[in-house]
């Protein structure tokens, strides 16, 4: 069963009072039967104060600790704290983490430490997985001469795979696979809707994929830029300085 918010202040209360009770006791400090139940008590308590801190949101604020680390005022719980444990419901929407962004605009040296979430769940058949990650350099050229790092932009990527299809979606493109490329198969033949007038598909570009037979094996669709940023990039955009009066006229008279 899942505890209402406004519950929780008053569960953490009686929680740490009993904890607190159990801890004190002097059996508990030696051997034998007693001191082993008193154990067990204990760290039974310990898991119903995880359950009840997976419930809790941390709107309470944070508090420092003596070493320096900020825990949550409300259940204690450090913060950026790996989570171990999930809290779903049997039925109704389940809820897993918080949406993450890049949250640096610095290029790490590898993918390892720019990684912020890279996680999958197998979902009744269906498969999700959300990877997020900071911009950092990567040496997937390679040539005869050595090896060419190249900087990857941060990105954050969401993939869903039911059977033979797989859905793809990330800050610039969307993408949706029909089936996948069989092992010694070309890659796949793109183009674009020629159909389409070139004023609408500047709005939304499609490229259709399709292999040697001609059947279609998949849909790209690139987003696109939201207005704001075409804006400010409009903005930032150099422009040519006018020349004065005096010298558009001397351009004429030569």
């Amino acid at each position: 069963m899942k505890t209402h918010p406004a519950d929780l202040s008053h569960e953490f209360k009686r929680l740490f009072r009993t904890m607190t009770f159990v801890a004190g006791r002097s059996a508990l400090h030696e051997r034998g039967p007693q001191a082993q139940r008193f154990a067990e008590i204990y760290q039974q308590l310990g898991v119903l104060w995880e359950f009840l801190a997976l419930q809790c949101r941390h709107t309470a604020g944070w508090r420092k600790l003596r070493a320096g680390k900020l825990a949550c005022k409300l259940c204690g719980t450090l913060r950026d704290a790996p989570e171990r444990w999930l809290l779903l419901p049997r039925d109704g929407r389940k809820t897993v983490g918080r949406k993450r962004l890049p949250n640096s605009g610095e290029t790490f040296p590898n993918k390892r430490v720019a990684t912020i979430v890279d996680d999958t769940i197998a979902f009744h058949g269906a498969t999700l997985s959300v990877a997020v990650h900071n911009a950092y350099r990567s040496r997937m050229l390679r040539s005869g001469s050595g090896e060419c790092d190249v900087s990857i932009a941060a990105d954050r990527c969401v993939r869903v795979r039911e059977g033979a299809m797989e859905c793809w979606m990330d800050t610039s493109l969307a993408q949706l696979t029909l089936r996948g490329r069989k092992r010694g198969e070309r890659p796949p033949y793109g183009a674009f809707v020629f159909e389409l007038p070139k004023r609408v598909l500047k709005r939304f570009p499609i490229l259709i994929e399709h292999d040697s037979r001609g059947d279609l094996v998949g849909v790209t669709v690139f987003r696109p830029v939201p207005v704001q940023s075409r804006r400010k990039t409009a903005k930032a955009a150099p422009r040519k300085r006018a020349g004065s009066r005096s010298e558009r006229s001397g351009t004429r008279g030569a």
